[in-house]
């Protein structure tokens, strides 16, 4: 199967979607009035940088295991998005996905946080775009 394949097309196209979803809804909440919802801000930056990664191992036919750990991800296909830092940073971005969403002793993420998540969902959305187009998939990210 390839970019050729419509089924496998289709479906990292949902993917797609989904994450583009969550990196709405984090710009959405972020412009939002005070008091805007940081966590939730972060929560939605970590999904949408999660759901990238995702489609993108869905596009190549990785199996991957059922987590949000972004360093796992991240590390599954570190050979197409580089060693350097921007694997360590995105990975910066699991700690979102249960802090946020529960109240632990941890403080509430504040707007600088929430900025930075959001800077590094980007980030990650752009490389993987750019991998899904070099290898012939269609998406509009």
């Amino acid at each position: 199967m390839s970019a050729s394949d419509p089924e496998l097309a289709r479906l990292v196209s949902r993917w797609v979607e989904k994450a583009e979803r969550d990196l709405r809804l984090a710009e959405l909440a972020l412009a939002q009035a005070e008091p805007c919802p940081f966590d939730l801000v972060c929560y939605h930056a970590q999904q949408c940088a999660e759901k990238y990664l995702k489609s993108y191992l869905v596009a190549r036919q990785v199996e991957f295991p059922y987590t949000h750990d972004l360093r796992v991800l991240t590390g599954m296909i570190e050979g197409e998005l580089g060693t350097g830092p921007f694997c360590r940073q995105a990975g910066a971005l699991t700690v979102y996905e249960s802090r946020t969403r529960y109240p632990y002793d941890a403080p509430d993420p504040d707007r600088a946080e929430a900025l930075r998540a959001l800077e590094l969902a980007r980030e990650v959305r752009q490389a993987v775009i750019s991998l899904l187009c070099g290898e012939g998939f269609n998406v509009a990210g």
